[in-house]
């Protein structure tokens, strides 16, 4: 049996879960609602204020099914309660980035600056220059968008420029050294 896929997903007061034909989800919250659309195969159950999550049989398929469709469903929940964010990093000596209107500019020392449109549902909060943070209820688009920030300038080893996540530690290189000739 699944150690994540047999735990109930507990819903929480102000949270609606509606399950509709063809293991469709969708969960309501004070933040917004999210939509997911599950594997046929996996019996999704409503039960007073939990959702349990059954698999048909001990198929090496379902049993990945299993875990995946209850940390799925508990994202949702958590999403539509709490929220997701990613907290990033600009490092570098005239690294900085600015918001403007739903547009998020970022000096990163290429010869132009890069402008990034936020997504639908997600935000990007800009408390300093040199720290980002991104906001929203899915959290598989807040990570994507992260990493999509992260890509323009991914951090380097030898000085540490570049854009990282706030937990993230980089793994510094030592320089050239002179050595003979």
């Amino acid at each position: 049996m699944s150690r994540i896929g047999r735990l109930p997903v507990e819903i929480p007061a102000g949270v609606d879960v509606t399950i509709a034909a063809g293991n469709v989800v969708t969960v309501k919250g004070p933040k917004g609602s999210l939509t997911e659309k599950f594997s046929k195969d996996m019996l999704i159950e409503k039960q007073d204020n939990t959702v349990i999550i059954k698999r048909p049989s001990e198929q090496k398929a379902h049993k990945a099914l299993h875990g995946l469709t209850r940390a799925l469903l508990n994202n949702m929940v958590t999403g539509v309660t709490k929220g997701f964010e990613k907290v990033l990093e600009i490092n570098g000596v005239g690294y900085r980035a600015q918001k403007q209107g739903n547009k998020l500019v970022l000096t990163l020392g290429y010869s132009h600056p890069v402008e990034m449109l936020e997504p639908n549902g997600i935000t990007v909060d800009v408390p300093t220059q040199t720290q980002l943070i991104v906001k929203g209820i899915d959290k598989q688009a807040v990570g994507q968008f992260a990493a999509e920030i992260r890509s323009k300038r991914e951090p380097e080893v030898y000085k540490g420029k570049g854009i990282k996540y706030a937990t993230e530690v980089i793994r510094r290189k030592e320089g050239k050294t002179g050595g003979k000739k």
